[in-house]
């Protein structure tokens, strides 16, 4: 990403989704526009069939007002659905759509005069409830993404059209009805209680659901999707409301009330695409406003707000590319995998030449806008390039942090193995000598200037373990690992060539290599301290608060420590800050000194 220069037309311009819920069903075509003629003529057919069969019956009541309230839902439906299959082809809801207004008009053949008509009708007569569950649940994948979706809809198809089949045959249908096999009126009409019950609870398990959707605590829907949700809602609530109503209250010919809600019921059903085709001219007209505010959000340097603002997504993240690791990062240089989620989609935005520059984890319901969604995308191209150059600017950091971490940690166990080398080798075999001269020493007792000899020999060999032992311990600190900071911070203080106010408040032990890291801190301070403050006396805290180890030491003497020149304070740095902590060192002339390092310990 930062090898090559950014082109007007490259940027942001070649995005694409690379999955979603929809994905698993594989792809769809687009219908062609002599399939979108021929469904669209064979929807207003449909219209007029249903009212010329209203018109044919006599028995049928209020003609007028039923031929349009079903042709209201047929045409609403399947043209509806048409734009949703044309905009979205890989989408079932499309398809979902044209089926359940062509179902619709199949439930009305049962104002037909003829038997085999009158069969499918009252056959079909509760598929489209069904199917308007069904879409209302799908959407917008028109698929079922969960368990408790697939277990209503088909709950609800098997009490639906099973049911209608077992009522048919034992003569709920009424004359005309070729599945007739006994008349048991008193039985057909307790399936067809239990069947509007059933379909009514299901209907309030799917309000449920939306509900969950539109409010649910898990991840909060895009703000357009409410409205629509809302209509979906309000749709099964009147369903659910007109079969309750038929059980309890009466058939909607003997009840004017309960024909009030059935009529109110289709109306409301037939909003429902309505408010779809709505929320898809708002996503058209809203794409000029969202280039604004994304370009003035972005000129602020709040990428991802600006993209959440234009994409009315609070929910969207971005991860950037970084080509130095081969791996998408957030904006701190972290490492991103990108994973597919249940409601999750995933926008891919390469230049021309196939180069990565960012990824958007968005709402899956983003791929309905399509004009949105690549509108943006295209116009925040240089600004997510911007940003990614950030990105990977602090991957690098963070990848230079780990990398200091792992040096200071090997050369910390390379540490401990010299001392435990020395201490098992030279170390013991300087005490085995000094025994040994002891010993000639007893034997050389009448001559003087042998025992002077072996006498001097043996101090020497005594110096040489001081020094090997001071040595060993200045290269890793054995008394940490095995009695703790504070017992070993004793020692140095009691060492110490100035006297050493000692103040150590931790509760138990810490981390190894934070302790480690303190006592170096505390021991190079009062070496300096010795060598170059000619300071009276020093003072040493270390205390454990808020998940930090603090460690303070100060001296009265000269200051104007330079913390350039040298490797004591440089190294100890290093130390401090491999470890991600902060070492920071006051100085002024003739003011003393106090050095002071905060090392992490959560």
């Amino acid at each position: 990403m930062a090898s090559a220069e950014p082109s007007l037309q490259g940027i942001g311009v070649a995005s694409r989704t690379v999955w979603s819920p929809f994905s698993s069903y594989g792809p769809l075509r687009a219908p062609k526009p002599s399939f979108v003629a021929v469904v669209g003529v064979a929807a207003v057919a449909a219209a007029a069939a249903t009212l010329a069969l209203g018109l044919t019956n006599d028995e049928l009541d209020h003609v007028g007002i039923r031929a349009f309230l079903n042709d209201w839902i047929t045409l609403n439906f399947v043209l509806a659905g048409l734009v949703a299959w044309l905009r979205r082809p890989d989408s079932r809801f499309g398809p979902l759509m044209v089926a359940a207004g062509f179902a619709n008009f199949l439930s009305t053949l049962s104002w037909a005069t003829d038997a085999v008509p009158i069969t499918i009708g009252f056959a079909l007569g509760l598929l489209p409830p069904l199917l308007f569950l069904h879409v209302f649940l799908a959407y917008p994948s028109g698929r079922l993404v969960g368990r408790l979706e697939r277990a209503i809809v088909a709950g609800a198809y098997v009490i639906g059209v099973g049911l209608d089949l077992v009522r048919m045959v034992v003569g709920g249908a009424g004359p005309g009805n070729l599945l007739e096999v006994v008349s048991a009126p008193g039985a057909a009409e307790a399936v067809r209680d239990v069947q509007y019950i059933g379909v009514s609870a299901l209907c309030l398990a799917g309000i449920g659901v939306l509900a969950a959707r539109r409010w649910g605590a898990h991840r909060a829907p895009r703000r357009p999707l409410g409205p629509l949700v809302d209509s979906f809602a309000l749709g099964l609530v009147m369903i659910a409301a007109l079969f309750s109503s038929i059980v309890f209250v009466g058939a909607p010919a003997e009840v004017p009330a309960v024909e009030t809600v059935r009529r109110m019921a289709f109306f409301v059903v037939g909003l429902a695409p309505i408010a779809f085709l709505i929320g898809l001219l708002r996503s058209r007209l809203a794409v000029g406003p969202a280039i604004v505010s994304l370009g003035a959000e972005a000129a602020r340097g709040n990428v991802i707000d600006a993209l959440r603002t234009a994409l009315r997504d609070r929910s969207l993240e971005v991860a950037y590319w970084v080509s130095e690791y081969d791996t998408y990062a957030d904006l701190n240089g972290r490492a991103i995998e990108l994973t597919a989620a249940e409601g999750r989609a995933t926008t891919l935005i390469d230049r021309d030449d196939g180069t990565h520059v960012a990824a958007l984890v968005h709402d899956a319901s983003l791929r309905d806008e399509p004009e949105l969604l690549d509108a943006v995308t295209a116009a925040a191209g240089f600004a997510l390039e911007n940003a990614g150059l950030h990105a990977e600017l602090r991957a690098r950091l963070e990848e230079l942090q780990g990398s200091r971490a792992r040096i200071v940690e090997a050369a910390q166990t390379e540490r401990q193995r010299l001392e435990r080398d020395l201490h098992d080798g030279a170390q013991q075999r300087l005490v085995a000598l000094s025994l040994e001269l002891g010993l000639l020493e007893q034997r050389f007792e009448g001559d003087p200037d042998a025992k002077s000899a072996l006498d001097q020999t043996r101090r020497e060999v005594t110096e040489s373990l001081r020094e090997l032992r001071e040595l060993a311990h200045g290269i890793h600190p054995a008394v940490v690992t095995g009695h703790g900071l504070a017992v070993a911070l004793k020692t140095l203080a009691a060492r110490a060539q100035v006297p050493v106010r000692l103040t150590v408040d931790l509760d138990g032990r810490l981390p190894e290599r934070q302790e480690v890291a303190a006592y170096y801190v505390v021991s190079e301070s009062l070496t300096n301290i010795a060598k170059y403050a000619c300071a009276s006396s020093a003072a040493v805290e270390v205390r454990h608060a808020n998940g930090r180890l603090v460690v303070e030491v100060v001296d009265d003497g000269f200051g104007g420590a330079d913390t350039r020149r040298g490797s004591g304070l440089r190294g100890l740095a290093d130390r401090v800050e491999a470890l991600g902590g902060r070492l920071r060192v006051w100085s002024p002339e003739g003011g003393g000194t106090r050095v002071e390092a905060e090392i992490p310990c959560a």
